[in-house]
């Protein structure tokens, strides 16, 4: 009989299995997903570092040539427009600036001599891009010389007043009284298009420079670059990946590049003089879910294949219960009434084909009321399991071994003699006789056995088994405790007759 508690453990057994695959299989996926997600931010990142540098360097390269224009022009206090040109050609050659000028400081009283010296007149500019003529101011920052990359070929007004303009005079003064380069935000560059414009001021050769005021005094002008974003951005673009998508943020607010979602991008500063900008990096193959999905799915899908085959084996397993619980009797594991009238109609028909003589022997025990009544049921029940256990023990493979009910118990011997037949049903007498019952106030049992065999003759099921029975009652009725052999009118009955005495 199937263990209900077995089965009921291997069934949980199971279904633990497969919640396991399920949960590990969606683990594993969330785990994998989040390495290429780190993997790739980790990439993203570098990119952004690499970009960021590279951008920097050539900033950093084209303020440091400022410096050495500064000193050019601070040895020389008349600057020639060769000179200058010279200078500007070698600044704008290499490194990122579009566009280098020298914008000279002018004292209020010595704007006459400036513009007498140089043959044209000092101007403003105003916030709307207009110019005008500059009004008594007490120091003025004319646009002396400028120059720009050769393609460009755009015309600045010399004399532009650049202090005049407060996008430019506030980082130009702070450079002033610093001695070190200022840059302005992104704005529009006098050459065209955004940019941002840095400042490196120029001191008269020897003067003192320790103090606010002393730079002020020695101040001689400013040499200027002027950065286009455009520039900047397709520097550090350089460095990345085709398809990688770059965005320079000056305080929030894109100066260049297109918006990007800052969850999904990497970032790093870039510092330019004195002022730093924000470059966003993103990088448009992220990886996706969909191998996650897919190893979620292949571990789900093997989930579900062991589930269903987990059912299966439990429902083959329930299947077999209910077998057994219809053809088994459960107190001793034997084969139940049902199934015995079944297999005796089996071999009665083997008999019959085969023309083999066959026997089948009814046990009943005697007095056994007395058990149940002194002991109990329960005492009742293991003298019935250790009856069951002796008639097991003495059959062959072949024979079928039932409990019809009761006490009451039946053996069908294929191919055997009635003389064998009687030895085997004297032994199983003698030794239920002989048997220690559990329980040490259990009366002493014996078993009473009717006989009948069958053969090519014999007729149907019900037949053979009112014989045997018929032959079981002549036993109880003779006293008990004996073996008798069915006799009557029928062809296949023996006509003989066998006791065993107590």
């Amino acid at each position: 009989m199937v263990d209900k508690s077995s089965m009921r453990v291997r069934f949980w057994l199971g279904f633990a299995v497969v919640a396991a695959i399920t949960i590990g299989s969606i683990s594993l996926a969330i785990v994998v997903h989040e390495r290429e997600i780190e993997n790739f931010e980790r990439i993203q990142h570098n990119e952004a570092v690499r970009s960021a540098r590279q951008a920097e360097a050539l900033a950093a390269l084209s303020v440091g040539q400022l410096a050495s224009a500064v000193a050019a022009f601070q040895i020389d206090e008349s600057l020639s427009r060769h000179e200058f040109d010279t200078i500007a050609d070698s600044l704008l050659e290499t490194g990122a600036l579009s566009a280098t000028a020298f914008v000279q400081s002018v004292p209020g009283p010595e704007r006459a001599r400036f513009e007498r010296a140089n043959g044209y007149p000092i101007i403003e500019r105003s916030l709307l891009g207009d110019f005008r003529e500059a009004g008594e101011r007490d120091a003025y920052f004319p646009l002396v010389f400028a120059a720009t990359e050769p393609e460009l070929d755009v015309g600045v007004p010399e004399g532009l007043d650049v202090g005049s303009d407060p996008r430019r005079s506030e980082h130009l003064l702070r450079a002033r009284d610093s001695g070190e380069p200022a840059a302005t935000s992104v704005i529009q560059l006098a050459i065209g298009g955004a940019g941002i414009t840095v400042f490196r001021p120029v001191y008269e050769d020897g003067a003192p420079t320790a103090t606010v005021a002393q730079r002020r005094t020695a101040l001689v002008g400013f040499a200027t670059g002027g950065f286009s974003v455009d520039d900047l951005t397709a520097a550090a673009q350089s460095t990345l990946s085709t398809g990688v998508d770059v965005q320079l943020l000056e305080r929030g607010r894109t100066v260049a590049g297109t918006l990007l979602p800052r969850e999904e991008s990497a970032a790093m500063p870039v510092r330019i003089a004195d002022r730093t900008w924000l470059l966003v990096v993103r990088d448009p193959d992220r990886p996706d879910i969909s191998l996650a999905v897919l190893i979620a799915v292949v571990g789900i899908a093997l989930a579900a294949l062991l589930g269903a085959l987990v059912l299966v084996w439990s429902r083959n397993e329930r299947m077999q219960e209910l077998r057994q619980q219809a053809s088994q009797d459960p107190l001793t594991g034997l084969k139940n009434r049902r199934r015995f009238s079944e297999d005796l109609r089996v071999e009665l028909a083997r008999s019959r084909r085969d023309k083999a003589v066959g026997a089948l022997l009814i046990l009943d025990l005697d007095n056994f009321k007395q058990v149940n009544d002194t002991l109990g049921h329960a005492a009742g029940d293991r003298v019935i399991a250790d009856i069951a256990g002796v008639l097991s023990a003495r059959m062959r493979v072949t024979d079928v071994v039932a409990r019809l009910g009761g006490d009451e118990f039946a053996i069908v011997l294929p191919r055997c003699e009635l003389d064998e037949a009687e030895d085997i049903a004297d032994a199983i007498a003698r030794e239920v006789r002989l048997h220690t019952w559990p329980g040490e106030a259990a009366p002493p049992l014996t078993a009473s056995i009717g006989i009948a065999t069958f053969g090519q003759e014999s007729g149907d099921p019900d037949e053979v088994l009112a014989a045997a029975d018929h032959a079981l009652y002549e036993a109880k009725r003779a006293g008990r405790n004996r073996v008798r052999v069915a006799t009557g009118g029928s062809p296949w009955a023996p006509r003989r007759t066998t006791e065993q005495q107590a």
